[in-house]
């Protein structure tokens, strides 16, 4: 291949691998679709391709949902083990974050919900409210209508802003780490009167189980969710050798969220993402599982961050 034709996929790599990431929900399965579109790229007659952006796109799409709808993608799925992979906010795989449509749609919460819907609604959902694809660009990207495009587009509309409504939109990133701060100085030190407090009435709270469990863990109810965030965070020897040393934590933002990393000698072990409303907790994922933590790893690594908010654990 020559040089030009690399320049002019590599030109292309971010946005493609921001539009995979947001079908996929998980950072090492879009860079391998890139990559695997890349492999397509060095084989195509490139003379015939008039546009290649709108050819990539359509390439890297079509990979995507043929992964969506894989038999292990399935399996996960059915198995209610699948959570998307968290990132640092200010990778490039986040991508546009103009508007509020833009940075909705790879919120966690977000991804998360998009994995009721069908691939073909995912897609058509991504290219149009991330990407501002027109509706008959997005039919000869998928091979639809105009017409079922728009069809696709409302049906997910519809259930995007049911979680909205839960979620309560945007927060003020101050007053969210405000809420982070108070709620790991109550988990950590056992009050659980004032942790029930900063949670919602109908807060909920899942985890991976550090990949140990073939499910998600979910808790429901705010004497629950504080349990679980009051086990999760008192500091325990077992709990320090399990991380492999005493973490320090951090407040950050992943994913457009205030989140907490649990930081040993430079290496996250363990995220806590948060969704905030009206001051209160409504969400708390937990993601521990090192295959979701690789990107994230990877990122913190080139952060410079600010000084935790506990050193000593």
């Amino acid at each position: 291949m020559d040089s030009a034709a690399v320049e002019r996929f590599e030109a292309g790599r971010g946005r493609l691998a921001s539009l995979a990431y947001r079908l996929l929900g998980s950072a090492a399965d879009a860079e391998d679709a890139v990559q695997d579109a890349f492999l397509r790229w060095q084989a195509a007659d490139r003379e015939r391709i008039e546009v290649p952006e709108a050819w990539l796109t359509k390439v890297v799409t079509r990979l995507c949902l043929d992964r969506l709808r894989s038999a292990q993608a399935r399996h996960e799925r059915a198995a209610g083990a699948w959570m998307p992979e968290p990132l640092l906010d200010g990778d490039p795989m986040l991508g546009p974050a103009d508007t509020f449509e833009q940075r909705e749609s790879v919120s966690l919460a977000v991804l998360t919900l998009m994995e009721r819907l069908s691939p073909v609604e995912r897609a058509v959902y991504v290219l149009r409210e991330a990407f501002s694809y027109g509706h008959a660009e997005i039919a000869r990207i998928l091979d639809i209508t105009e017409s079922a495009s728009q069809q696709h587009v409302h049906r997910a509309r519809l259930r995007i802003a049911a979680e909205r409504r839960r979620g309560g939109g945007e927060t003020d990133p101050a007053s969210a780490r405000r809420v982070v701060e108070e709620f790991l100085a109550a988990a950590t030190s056992g009050r659980t009167e004032r942790l029930v407090a900063l949670l919602t009435d109908d807060v909920t709270a899942v985890s991976d189980g550090a990949g140990r469990s073939r499910r998600l863990l979910r808790f429901t109810t705010r004497e629950r969710v504080a349990s679980y965030a009051r086990a999760g965070f008192r500091p325990t020897p077992a709990k320090r050798r399990l991380a492999g040393g005493s973490p320090v934590f951090h407040i950050t933002r992943v994913n457009g969220s205030p989140a907490l990393l649990a930081v040993v000698d430079g290496r996250v072990v363990g995220a806590a993402a948060f969704d905030v409303r009206d001051g209160r907790i409504a969400f708390l994922r937990g993601i521990a599982a090192p295959d979701r933590l690789g990107r994230l790893n990877e990122a913190w690594r080139r952060h410079e961050s600010d000084a935790p908010v506990v050193a000593a654990w």
